[in-house]
């Protein structure tokens, strides 16, 4: 079934494409979220008549993922953990604890952005990528430090 996006959507496209999707995916979710409709003659000359504003959206959207990649890009986040046998931490470090971390450094991420495959449990350094807009990420470099290691200021 082929249907135009009305937004974009990580793992379809971007907004006002058309594209290709299984028929229950695009009756039982796609359509009524009102994330896309199905193609027809009104749907496509509708689609012609907003090209420039949803070009326009893109763009803006585009410069806006480009400037937090940059705030963020090779950005330094220390989170202290305690820490147990072997150096294993007491719990883990999540997106959560490194979206709060982003936050007090002054770049504000959804923890969904942050992407891990895994639980922290180490202490060490890690490079974590973090989407900022459609298709574009940042590297940030995490360093979990036992909590004694904390110099106090």
């Amino acid at each position: 079934m082929e249907i135009i996006l009305k937004e974009t959507i990580e793992t379809l496209g971007q907004e006002g494409e058309v594209v290709k999707v299984k028929p229950g995916y695009a009756r039982n979710f796609l359509i009524p979220q009102q994330k896309a409709v199905q193609v027809s003659k009104a749907a496509l000359a509708n689609l012609e008549r907003e090209k420039q504003l949803i070009a326009s959206r893109l763009a803006e959207q585009q410069k806006q993922a480009d400037k937090l990649a940059a705030k963020l890009q090779d950005k330094v986040v220390t989170i202290t953990k305690r820490v147990g046998e072997e150096e294993r931490l007491f719990g883990s470090v999540t997106s959560a604890d490194i979206a709060a971390a982003l936050q007090e450094a002054g770049a504000a991420v959804d923890r969904k952005a942050i992407i891990l495959t895994d639980a922290i449990k180490a202490i060490g350094e890690y490079k974590i990528p973090v989407k900022t807009g459609y298709q574009t990420t940042a590297t940030i470099l995490v360093q979990v430090v036992p909590e004694d290691m904390v110099q106090v200021k």
